[in-house]
């Protein structure tokens, strides 16, 4: 008889005696030797080692080792007590000694219940039960036991007990087992799923404790807990599931690709790969907000049905079905053990997104959806469950970002970049009190002359891990974050200051202006008046030579508190530019009515104008840029407008853009942006 183990047996199962000594009695016995003394030369023993066969002459109707256990949990196991003793008569029990104590197997005394009572109970027991000599060889066993094991009870006796249930299918179990036999522990319980001979299997608890020691004998008992066990595997499937879509849920998912990520799992073979696609629906709260849940419902367990069939056909061509999960909301994902390659988990995702562009049939409702996927694919080896899913939510947010309805490829160099930026933004704050920001300036050149009027503030940040930082990197998330308050009230402050003491250091000569950008949000969230007045007043800076940048698309159509607050700069003697002009709305009928004194023209007009009529290159210029320029330039005229031309890199340019009348030049022709004392050291070499 043989079974198979659901594994090692858990720590509780192993009940040891509460005495460290017992007496064990070595009096002659029908057997003579004892379980230690079997000798190994034997050639059918009794108490074989794990992994020998079967006692020679075992019937036909034996269990057959089982198949995989069904569910490995560890179940609550109720302790089993351990039935009467047996008496000693006449009608001794086979294997018994004949000169053990009779008080040892009948009751105790001042009862009056007869031996023979004992055997019938016993043989008539619901509790399939064998009584088991030292040697681990079955002396007598009830007819439960038998039905049980789909034999009769008498073709049990001098069968291994050991091979009846498979207690040497471990070395932990068969170890507790050999110690119960030679007296040294009290009891062992294990669970083990065994095989009849019909072909159903089922899962018992086996208990075996010592009968008084006088016997030398052991109580075989073994109790069917199969209906326990299929409830339990129920429950862990109603555990592991997700009730609307029946895909595994969250839980087992993390299990699954934990397992999954385990260096057992790829050392032993496969490709040491993993892979992920992250799916989420397009538009999903729609449905639920305007159909209402119940049909939200049926759309996600209509989507569920489409990616368990792509990700079966994915199976059949590749040899592993990929594990489809819902991890919540309208979220899903699609694991792929041992993956290929990157080629792989593309052509998962475009099925998927293939098949999600069918509508779908919900009771006389026809819908269409789309969805986004994050697809990532690596090395099984130094990759956490964490990790993975970190990387695939962010390209999800890719995948959105980009227009939805696509799936998108994990890029580390992207990701980096995200990283930077997360970085950056959550030391932003503690940077502008650290004085990590710095300004530089650029200036800004008269045209007919060649003259500096003025500079453009341009703010740096001297990061101590990324090196020097242009706006470009960092003003969005200011922005985003608020911070661009503080900041741009530090950059006024700093500006205003400078453009004081080079005025104070050339005192016979025109000053010039400095020119600070401002963001729409400094205008909305502080009150960006009081502060130019508090700042002019402070650092006695002329108000006539502050000039403040504002881009097209802040400026045009403002209204309320911005124009408010730009009218009253204005009348406070402060310059006003729009910065990158011909980009934004270009409302030039709202452009009369705003306190605008400059434009400042994109720099994609002035690039057209590097180029003289073919070069070598067989460049050449592009007339409409010119045509344009022109166009603006008269028409800031009429306003009574300045402009001044960004990107001036060649004397071409700078030769054209005066040619049409334009009035103040910007760009590396002149000089790019540097620290406050170039300027200076500018400034005395042209006057």
């Amino acid at each position: 008889m043989s079974g198979t183990s659901e594994g090692p047996t858990p720590t509780a199962d192993l009940i040891r005696s509460a005495v460290t000594e017992r007496h064990i009695d070595t009096s002659p016995r029908t057997s003579p030797r004892t379980y230690a003394e079997v000798p190994p030369s034997a050639s059918v023993s009794a108490v074989s080692p794990p992994g020998a066969s079967p006692c020679a002459g075992a019937s036909p109707g034996t269990y057959a080792p089982a198949e995989t256990p069904l569910d490995t949990l560890d179940t609550p196991e109720s302790p089993l007590d351990t039935p009467g003793s047996l008496s000693d008569t006449p009608e001794s029990i086979p294997g018994v000694s004949e000169s053990a104590p009779e008080a040892a197997l009948i009751p105790s005394a001042g009862t009056s219940t007869s031996p023979g009572a004992f055997r019938a109970a016993f043989g008539a027991a619901p509790l399939p039960m064998a009584v088991v000599d030292r040697e681990g060889l079955v002396v007598t066993a009830n007819e439960s036991l038998g039905a049980l094991l789909g034999t009769g009870s008498g073709a049990l006796v001098g069968r291994i007990a050991a091979d009846l249930v498979d207690l040497a299918s471990d070395a932990r179990t068969w170890h507790a087992y050999r110690e119960v036999l030679r007296g040294r522990q009290a009891r062992l319980r294990c669970t083990r799923r065994l095989k009849h001979p019909d072909g159903h299997s089922l899962w018992v608890q086996v208990t075996i404790a010592p009968l008084p020691a006088q016997e030398e004998a052991v109580l075989l008992s073994i109790a069917d807990i199969s209906a326990r066990r299929e409830l339990q595997a129920r429950l862990r499937h109603l555990q592991m599931h997700d009730p609307v879509t029946r895909l595994p849920n969250r839980t087992l998912f993390f299990e699954r690709l934990s397992s999954a990520l385990e260096a057992e799992a790829y050392e032993e073979g496969g490709t040491g790969r993993i892979g992920l696609c992250y799916l989420d629906l397009d538009g999903f709260k729609a449905v639920n907000d305007t159909l209402g849940h119940r049909v939200g419902d049926r759309l996600l367990a209509a989507v569920a049905e489409r990616l368990t069939r792509c990700a079966d056909e994915a199976g059949y061509a590749r040899g592993a079905t990929p594990l489809v999960a819902r991890l919540g909301g309208d979220e899903f994902a699609l694991l792929v053990e041992d993956s290929t390659g990157t080629d792989q988990l593309a052509d998962l995702a475009e099925s998927v997104l293939k098949s999600l562009q069918a509508p779908f049939d919900l009771s006389g409702q026809r819908l269409s959806v789309s969805a986004s996927i994050g697809v990532v694919e690596r090395r099984a080896a130094g990759t956490s469950a964490t990790h993975l899913m970190q990387a695939a939510d962010t390209t999800l947010y890719w995948a959105k970002a980009d227009g939805k309805g696509r799936w998108t490829l994990f890029d580390p160099e992207r990701n980096a970049h995200r990283m930077t930026r997360q970085a950056l933004s959550s030391t932003l704050r503690a940077a502008i009190e650290r004085n990590e920001f710095a300004l530089e300036y650029q200036p800004l050149v008269g045209m007919e002359d060649g003259g500096v009027r003025g500079v453009e503030a341009l703010v740096r940040w001297n990061h101590p891990q990324f090196g020097t930082l242009t706006p470009n990197r960092f003003i969005g998330l200011a922005e985003e974050d608020g911070s661009i308050v503080q900041l741009g009230r530090w950059v006024l402050a700093t500006a205003c200051r400078q453009a004081r003491r080079w005025q104070l250091d050339r005192p016979d000569a025109v000053p010039i202006f400095v020119s600070v950008n401002v963001a729409v949000r400094q205008v909305w969230d502080s009150d960006l008046v009081a502060d130019v007045a508090e700042i002019l007043a402070e650092t006695g800076l002329a108000p006539h030579l502050l000039q403040l940048e504002l881009t097209e698309s802040a400026v045009m159509g403002s209204a309320g508190r911005p124009l408010q607050a730009l009218q009253a700069l204005s009348d406070m003697g402060v310059r006003i530019a729009i910065d990158d002009f011909g980009t934004g709305y270009s409302n030039l009928a709202y452009l009369s009515r705003l306190p605008v004194s400059v434009l400042k023209l994109d720099g994609s007009f002035v690039r057209g104008f590097q180029y003289e009529e073919r070069d070598e290159g067989g460049a050449h210029p592009n007339p409409a840029d010119e045509v344009i320029v022109e166009a603006l330039i008269q028409l800031a005229h009429r306003l009574g407008l300045t402009v001044t031309a960004e990107c001036v890199e060649t004397a071409s340019q700078a030769t054209r853009l005066r040619g049409i009348g334009c009035d103040t030049g910007q760009g590396w022709l002149y000089s790019r942006p540097v620290a406050p004392d170039r300027i200076s050291a500018l400034l005395t070499a042209s006057s």
